[in-house]
């Protein structure tokens, strides 16, 4: 059974079974690597992994700044390399700035936008 709920992006909330992603795309691919990852062709899926862009600071003024983060849709591992997934419907200026980001700070991982 699907529940809907629309974003500020037009993606619409989709829940399956008991998980709940944020798009029908997202729901989509989850499903397929759920399958990926039961048969064995991929191991270790993960969704809504946090990684850390920047830690929190104290500014020169004593301003907190808190820490910049990015949420992977999934990440899994592939024949022996770390996969970090999105599902992206539409490409903001601040997730290119992100994923630019995150590949510099996290070369381990190959980047897929699905």
């Amino acid at each position: 059974m699907y529940w809907i709920k629309q974003s500020k992006y037009h993606a619409k909330k989709c829940t399956v079974g008991e998980t709940t992603y944020d798009s029908k795309k997202e729901a989509k691919r989850g499903q397929e690597l759920e399958y990926l990852n039961k048969i064995g062709v991929i191991k270790n899926l993960e969704r809504q992994v946090k990684f850390e862009l920047q830690p929190a600071y104290t500014n020169n003024q004593g301003n907190k700044i808190r820490p910049i983060t990015y949420i992977a849709d999934f990440v899994y591992e592939k024949n022996g390399k770390k996969i970090v997934e999105d599902t992206k419907g539409f490409k903001t200026d601040k997730y290119r700035i992100k994923k630019k980001i995150f590949e510099y700070k996290y070369p381990e991982y190959t980047f897929v936008e699905s």
